[in-house]
């Protein structure tokens, strides 16, 4: 606190992560190695700050804490009896608020509402919304008091949850769109109260993504740009790092930061208010990002040692063997065409369900599984969310449809022999090097079906079905069992709904079958039968012509990964 003419100032410092996605520990347990990053080097730094500010500082999380690692899935399914881990690791670090996200919703009602419960801090979400109720499933804002300071917080999550997740994890909630639920806390915040400060925290990215008629999947910035009233807005979701001042409706500068995911960087926001005679009105507002990747504290190890027994569980876990691979098999080769890698889950998802086609995509961008020994830690490399699998009815050209949209997202328009084959754009290592310009885990190939896709052809027409792969004819007019994961099912990447056409409130309908056991759980039984696996590309599709596409894919590969050759 420093004094001025005519008054004085207060000072606040505000510490947000989000999509943390249970990096909790300085370790990869997937892979099996240290990693940067973590909540533990977040825990540090923010002691660190702690140390300066005392009760100034504000400690928030943005949602999706729940789902992505090993050691909070082991909490939340394998081992759920001890307290829940995240919310043990929350409640450690001090936070002040979070909100809920798409993901901690994915891990079901028992999990969460669990999690939220033992959150020794109140975990918001405004716009999710009880059908029978209609009040707050969570609550919606709080008011936290700070050095004499009224800071009200305002908690909102993505509303495209319905296009991601089976109902039966959301059972008995709504989702509300966020600019006039925002409006209408706003006027409660304001009008009851009397907040100094009002900050939004949100589960929503920054812009874009699905747009749906009453609806934005990410809507942070058009909540700044249109509800007035906010001072900072926290936001995350779509794991991009960005700070940047959007004016609102009056005209006022808000403050909007998002640090990305994984707990490598933190957004850190400044918050001076002026005291006086007349009252308190904030002086100024200022926002970063802080690299927290690599942060050296004695109190990250401090932590780790104190959840010693989570982390000892869970490295049994993921250690279990279950079966040998003959040769080694890797995300990488899915790119360029049929891959042991992808066609191992097609391969479950098929014996899993008895569908005649599978759509499965490389959800890792560059994933190895070594000759020898596997272990649990390996499949979560193939698949490492938490979803169930659909036999779903398709007609043939839905089918084509859906492919042509994937293949759209993946595979680039080449003019000549010497463009691109992918469709890239500058968005590895901050922008200065090439990857791929969309998600590849939108990136659906087939088994069932022979066809091919011609690199010459633009957007929706690269798409050739021969016939399903057992020599019978593929007719457009036909219905077909087709497998897919349940994000997909329920109309994520919007491969179903953009692409194959099938309005969202009919995709339930298509629906013949809904597996017990996670898409994860499913590969786990697929290589214990089998025990010992020499895997082999077997799907049967190809990239066409030949003689652009396979050397336009080997330089492709040296660009995006560095080599050539597939790694031995």
């Amino acid at each position: 606190m420093s004094t001025k003419k005519g008054g004085h100032i207060i000072s606040l410092k505000i510490v947000q992560t989000s999509d943390v996605h249970g990096n909790f520990f300085m370790r990869d347990y997937v892979n099996n190695h240290p990693v940067k990053g973590s909540l533990a080097r977040v825990y540090a730094y923010v002691r660190s700050l702690r140390d300066r500010c005392g009760d100034r500082l504000l400690l928030f999380d943005g949602g999706d804490v729940l789902q992505g690692n090993p050691v909070v899935y082991c909490s939340n399914f394998v081992m759920p009896a001890e307290e829940n881990l995240a919310s043990a690791v929350m409640n450690y670090m001090g936070y002040d608020a979070g909100v809920v996200g798409n993901h901690d919703i994915e891990t079901g009602h028992a999990v969460y509402d669990r999690w939220a419960g033992e959150c020794k801090f109140p975990v918001l979400g405004a716009n999710v919304i009880d059908k029978d109720t209609r009040s707050c499933h969570f609550a919606p804002y709080c008011v936290l008091e700070r050095a004499g300071l009224r800071v009200a917080v305002l908690g909102l999550t993505t509303p495209a949850v319905p296009n991601w997740l089976p109902p039966s994890l959301w059972n008995g909630l709504e989702f509300e769109e966020m600019t006039a639920c925002a409006e209408r806390w706003m006027d409660v915040i304001r009008g009851q109260e009397r907040p100094d400060i009002v900050v939004g925290l949100f589960h929503s990215g920054k812009e874009g993504g699905i747009v749906a008629p009453g609806y934005a999947e990410n809507a942070a910035l058009d909540v700044a740009r249109k509800v007035e009233g906010f001072d900072v807005i926290l936001y995350g979701h779509d794991h991009l790092k960005n700070c940047e001042m959007v004016k609102g409706p009056s005209g006022k500068n808000v403050v909007c930061c998002a640090p990305s995911s994984a707990a490598m960087t933190v957004c850190e926001v400044d918050v001076e208010v002026e005291v006086s005679d007349d009252g308190k009105r904030v002086k100024s507002v200022k926002g970063g990002l802080t690299d927290v990747s690599a942060f050296e504290g004695v109190e990250a190890k401090y932590m780790q040692r104190y959840f010693g027994r989570y982390i000892r569980n869970t490295e049994y876990y993921v250690g279990q063997k279950i079966g040998v691979f003959s040769r080694q098999i890797c995300s990488q080769d899915a790119y360029f065409g049929p891959s042991a890698f992808v066609d191992l889950v097609h391969l479950a998802q098929l014996e899993a369900t008895g569908a005649e086609v599978s759509l499965a995509s490389p959800v890792t961008f560059s994933a190895i599984i070594r000759k020898g020994d596997v272990c649990i830690r390996d499949v979560f490399k193939l698949y490492r969310f938490d979803d169930v699998l659909y036999t779903m009815r398709l007609k043939g050209c839905e089918l084509k449809a859906a492919l042509e949209m994937s293949y759209g997202l993946w595979v680039n328009e080449m003019k000549s022999p010497d463009d691109h084959v992918m469709l890239l754009d500058y968005v590895l290592d901050g922008g200065k090097r090439l990857g791929f310009k969309n998600l590849a885990y939108n990136f659906d190939s087939a088994m069932g079906v022979s066809y091919a896709v011609d690199v010459t052809r633009p957007y929706g027409e690269k798409i050739s079905v021969l016939q399903l792969a057992d020599g019978r004819p593929f007719e457009m007019d036909a219905w077909y069992k087709v497998v897919v994961n349940s994000y997909r099912g329920n109309g994520g990447g919007e491969l179903l709904t953009k692409g194959a056409g099938i309005p969202h409130e009919e995709l339930s309908g298509r629906v013949l079958n809904v597996t017990r056991h996670n898409l994860r759980d499913c590969i786990v039984h697929y290589i214990k039968e089998r025990g010992t696996l020499d895997p082999q590309p077997s799907s049967t599709w190809q990239l066409v012509p030949q003689e652009w596409a396979e050397p336009a894919c080997r330089r492709e590969r040296v660009l995006l990964f560095g080599h050539g050759d597939k790694e031995k």
